[in-house]
């Protein structure tokens, strides 16, 4: 008798829960829902959050405002959203950086990349290549890896920053080819590519979008792509994988994530919208192929179990770099 109260209990309680979790998805959002964003309006994160404040507007009919909120390594924002009520009215437009690379790079960090943070959708990934300057005598990874082990410590390569993407994915690059390449930081690529085009460094790992210009205009050679497979745009451009280091890529994503307790309705609501805008017809072909932006269409626990891969993933290769940025 016990036992068939307590579970009839259990089940009206279950019932009851599910009942009030639809009754938060169609009262959110009942006011103006924040998108805080951790770099300087203009590039790519901004981008991306510009692209779907409107359209969340439109769908939920409630502003949907962008804030940035710039500095620090992208910490000052990714902490305020982080002690932010957990309500969905606070989101967090990101990339990997502060999450799976910052927790490595600082000793001590006013959040938790796990604890503190509901993954709610990856927006995309990016297309990142390896470029050089056409006054490197070479023309493919092999032949690159091959010069800089004959001629040591004769290369450089500029990255948007110390801890950014481009520049720990070649810290990889160097240690599993084994080659000496020197590390020139900038803040952002429009000074790195700069230095670049007037041959200061020799090459750059970055997404095709921010070279693919002075490739054409013959500045720069592409030698590899740093995807998992070769890129459509660029059917004959051989990836570092297939040509010298199996499994090497360095995709990054760019991803909306709400604090922690934060209603599970809330994020199946919120990630189900951008699955929707992605999917509409020509939403990628008009604003994600000129990025170089792939779409990666996972689910919220999908993309909170790749965010603790890549928190494990990049720490022996930034420890082994010796980067610190404290």
């Amino acid at each position: 008798m016990i036992h068939a109260c307590f579970l009839r209990k259990t089940l009206l309680a279950a019932a009851l829960s599910v009942v009030a979790l639809g009754a938060v998805a169609q009262a959110y959002p009942s006011r103006p829902v924040k998108l805080m964003v951790a770099v300087a309006p203009g590039g790519v994160i901004d981008i991306l959050a510009r692209l779907f404040a409107p359209r969340l507007s439109t769908a939920w009919g409630q502003q949907v405002v962008v804030e940035n909120r710039p500095g620090a390594a992208s910490i000052i924002a990714t902490e305020y959203v982080a002690r932010s009520q957990p309500d969905g009215y606070t989101l967090l437009v990101s990339s990997e950086g502060p999450f799976a690379i910052n927790p490595h790079l600082y000793s001590k960090l006013p959040y938790d990349p796990i604890k503190d943070f509901a993954p709610i959708a990856i927006l995309s990934t990016i297309s990142p290549v390896i470029a050089v300057h056409i006054s490197v005598p070479v023309k493919s990874v092999p032949e690159l890896i091959s010069h800089a082990k004959t001629h040591p410590a004769s290369l450089t390569y500029g990255s948007m920053g110390s801890g950014t993407y481009s520049h720990i994915a070649m810290e990889e690059f160097k240690q599993r080819a084994g080659v000496d390449i020197m590390h020139v930081p900038y803040k952002g690529s429009a000074p790195a590519m700069a230095d670049l085009l007037a041959g200061q460094t020799s090459m750059i790992l970055v997404n095709l979008s921010v070279v693919e210009q002075y490739v054409k205009a013959g500045k720069l050679r592409l030698i590899g792509a740093a995807t998992p497979k070769r890129l459509g745009s660029l059917p004959d451009l051989p990836t570092v994988s297939e040509t010298s280091l199996p499994g090497f890529e360095a995709n990054t994503w760019f991803g909306i994530l709400a604090p922690a307790k934060v209603p599970p309705a809330v994020v199946a609501k919120v990630h189900a919208e951008i699955m929707r805008i992605i999917g509409t017809p020509g939403f990628q072909e008009q604003n994600y192929a000129n990025l170089g932006l792939v779409p990666v269409p996972i689910t919220s626990e999908e993309f909170s179990q790749k965010l603790k891969a890549d928190l494990e993933r990049w720490g022996p290769i930034i420890k082994a770099s010796g980067a610190k940025a404290d």
